[in-house]
């Protein structure tokens, strides 16, 4: 099977990490690996703040979870309540992204940035989790200021990063009646 479709077939998300910091040409593979995604326009309006300080990430677990409780839909409130609940999984590694607020359609291509990251991590056998959680930490102003986030971007993601503790499960089995072809 073609190397990158097997890639695709066997990432899965990863919560469970073992503490050790990913190596630093790892971590800039995986960040080359996301500025080559897709962009509207070639606009590239992303940013991404790469957090590998735990206290820094526990931070914006607990400020996430503190906002997570004020939500209006049950199951996210829960979440955020729940002790020992950690958004991130417990990853030595974190990075934000966020996009120019002015762009052509910043989330895509932030989302098309942040695939790539993942499939680059399982491509080096790194696990890897995409955190939409993460953005709640930034509804608070400030939290932008402390992460040198511009005015003009939005924080859309998180994703988490580390060493896997065990191996990718197989996957679900996919629905197959998604096609329809006209020839």
């Amino acid at each position: 099977m073609n190397q990158t479709i097997e890639t695709i077939k066997n990432r899965r998300s990863v919560r469970q990490y073992l503490p050790d910091q990913i190596k630093d040409q790892e971590l800039e593979d995986i960040l080359e690996a996301a500025i080559y995604a897709p962009t509207a326009h070639n606009d590239q309006p992303w940013k991404f703040t790469i957090i590998q300080n735990s206290d820094l990430i526990d931070e914006i677990n607990e400020g996430a979870k503190e906002a997570m409780k004020e939500m209006d839909i049950e199951w996210i409130s829960k979440l955020g309540a729940m002790e020992g609940f950690n958004i991130f999984h417990g990853a030595p590694t974190v990075v934000i992204i966020s996009g120019r607020k002015d762009a052509i359609s910043p989330m895509v291509d932030c989302s098309a940035a942040i695939e790539n990251m993942l499939l680059a991590a399982e491509s080096m056998d790194i696990g890897s989790c995409w955190i939409g959680f993460a953005k709640f930490y930034f509804l608070n102003p400030e939290s932008y200021k402390k992460f040198d986030i511009p005015d003009d971007h939005e924080v859309y993601y998180g994703v988490a990063l580390g060493y896997k503790v065990r191996e990718n499960s197989e996957a679900p089995e996919r629905n197959r009646n998604v096609f329809k072809y006209f020839r």
